[in-house]
């Protein structure tokens, strides 16, 4: 989340500004207190979804880009609730994901990764919430892959969201990641994250919504604000 006044965020919960185990933080933290904008009728109002024209595979990754045949690697659903601080569902409003593929590469030209890129996966997708503010995917499993942090580093396995809640400005950039994953006590990223607020990115098996012979289920709710706010991207 994106906003113009830091009181909104829990600082128990969001990660800091500046983390010296993430490096990149180091060059893109600002060295100048936040200048407070007061704001304008046009960050109070929308963005509204309701009429946002949608493909009808937009939300399922397994078939979005598919060329020849399936896309390799371990199926999943992803589902959840957006909420606000006071846990009210926001319907109609869009989200969108982007992750690696199973063997941990993105179709992206900057990922040169020694890993193959897989042609039926282009690792993107959207979905708009519905009236109770619920959503859904159907994707792979991403893979986890090194990025050169430090020695040795490897990303856990994780999907990025970006999402809006009913004003222009709180947009919330963040990332899920899976539950038990080893790499995650390695991950400055992850680790970045205040220890309150690292519980609210791993997602959680469900069974209920596991598809029998199909797709294993995954919950990850998120809240837009607040002190329960899911902690988000400092960008």
């Amino acid at each position: 989340m994106i906003e113009s006044n830091d009181s909104l965020l829990d600082i128990e919960v969001q990660p800091s500004k500046l983390d010296i185990g993430y490096t990149s933080t180091i060059l893109r933290s600002p060295t100048k207190p936040m200048i407070l904008l007061k704001k304008s009728i046009a960050e109070r109002t929308g963005p509204l979804f309701h009429d946002f024209n949608l493909g009808i595979l937009d939300h399922d990754l397994t078939k979005n880009s598919v060329r020849n045949g399936e896309p390799i690697g371990e199926r999943i659903v992803v589902h959840g609730t957006v909420r606000n601080e006071i846990g009210e569902p926001i319907p109609n409003t869009i989200l969108e994901i982007w992750q690696a593929n199973a063997a941990g590469r993105y179709v992206h030209k900057v990922d040169q990764h020694n890993a193959p890129l897989d042609p039926n996966f282009l690792g993107t997708g959207r979905c708009r919430t519905d009236e109770h503010g619920n959503y859904k995917f159907y994707t792979i499993k991403p893979g986890a892959y090194p990025w050169g942090n430090h020695h040795n580093a490897w990303r856990p396995n994780h999907i990025h969201f970006s999402l809006f809640g009913n004003q222009i400005i709180s947009r919330l950039v963040t990332q899920m990641y899976f539950p038990g994953d080893p790499l995650l006590e390695y991950d400055p990223i992850y680790k970045a994250v205040k220890a309150k607020g690292r519980e609210l990115l791993i997602s959680k098996f469900d069974l209920d919504i596991t598809e029998p012979n199909y797709a294993l289920g995954y919950r990850f709710d998120i809240v837009l604000r607040g002190s329960q706010a899911t902690p988000f991207e400092n960008r």
